[in-house]
């Protein structure tokens, strides 16, 4: 079986180093990226991608996004730089690295537009979005124009959760605690995401648009009842906005909206949430993904707990390939074997 690694993370050396000169960098985020050398030595995670037969990745940036590091004056650079370090990265190893994604400086929507014309038109494979812009919504106003952008390439967004510590899970606290923003608060921030990109309209303008969601859709696929039928009475709870002329707007129902997304299988090894979400989107939404190299190995694990899980399930082969690999070349425009 191939395998088509279509969401993990690297930072290119010289992105990487500017990230540490950072405020973030100096404190946790520094921190943690000098734990995982993996995700910033190029011969580390060569040796990782080796572990395995017939596998391959699609490059991805970490977290946080450019516009959460740098401001309006050098973010467009810093997303320049990162960007060119993974598609010359691409260019040395096509054959372990098959692909990449580029983010974008979402703090300077002009500048993000450029950004994403001229990736696209130099051979980048989708575009990386955080499922925030510094606390501001997707579907403001002024990001349309890059979405625009992005659907007439016909190239996939990999959208990737951003909830931050400052996002207090109590409006009587300052800050997260116990990291609830990230394990708990990012799968609930993708749903809301990709219920903003729904509700707001902005995908009946951009119907040829492709989101992935990462982590298998976050919350959503689990949630399947309430997305379904609590959406179809959607204005029931509510008087102060007309959400019933709202959902007469749409051209499909709520529900279907969501099941037209694409998830990952980047959900830490767990067989029944993989379950679900397969079940949820379908196999010909979902592609292989590990969140490498964010295990507790720091580079295999997650890679080898997905494909072990993915192995149990008693897919069909058609399934099995469309997940592994045949959605991720359609998707990125990768050259089939």
């Amino acid at each position: 079986m191939r395998y088509i690694d279509a969401f993990n993370h690297f930072f290119p050396r010289r992105y990487y180093d500017a990230l540490l000169d950072t405020p973030a960098g100096a404190k946790d985020l520094g921190k943690r990226v000098r734990g995982i050398p993996a995700l910033s030595n190029l011969d580390e995670r060569l040796r990782v991608v080796d572990m395995f037969e017939n596998y391959s990745q699609v490059l991805s940036l970490g977290l946080p996004p450019v516009e959460r590091l740098w401001g309006a004056e050098k973010a467009p650079e810093m997303a320049r730089i990162g960007n060119d370090g993974l598609a010359e990265i691409v260019a040395r190893h096509p054959d372990r690295f098959v692909g990449y994604s580029a983010f974008l400086p979402m703090n300077v929507p002009e500048a993000a537009v450029k950004e994403a014309e001229r990736v696209l038109a130099d051979g980048a494979n989708a575009i990386q979005l955080a499922s925030n812009v510094n606390g501001s919504p997707l579907d403001e106003p002024q990001f349309w124009p890059i979405f625009e952008v992005i659907a007439k390439s016909g190239r996939p967004i990999l959208l990737h959760p951003a909830r931050t510590r400052d996002m207090p899970d109590y409006p009587t606290e300052k800050i997260s605690k116990y990291e609830i923003c990230s394990v708990l608060g990012w799968p609930y921030e993708t749903g809301v995401t990709l219920a903003r990109l729904v509700f707001s309209g902005l995908i009946d303008r951009y119907p040829g648009l492709k989101v992935i969601a990462h982590h298998l859709g976050g919350v959503i696929p689990y949630l399947e009842g309430r997305v379904g039928h609590s959406w179809d009475q959607l204005g029931a709870r509510t008087s102060d906005e007309d959400y019933a002329s709202l959902l007469k707007r749409l051209k499909k129902r709520p529900y279907d909206y969501f099941k037209d997304f694409y998830g990952d299988t980047a959900v830490e090894g767990a067989r029944a949430a993989t379950a679900c979400g397969i079940d949820f989107f379908g196999a010909e939404h979902v592609l292989f993904a590990s969140d490498c190299p964010f295990d507790q190995e720091k580079g295999p694990g997650y890679i080898r707990a997905t494909i072990a899980v993915l192995d149990s399930l008693g897919l069909s082969a058609q399934q099995m390939e469309s997940i592994c690999h045949r959605n991720a070349e359609r998707m990125f425009g990768i050259s089939a074997k």
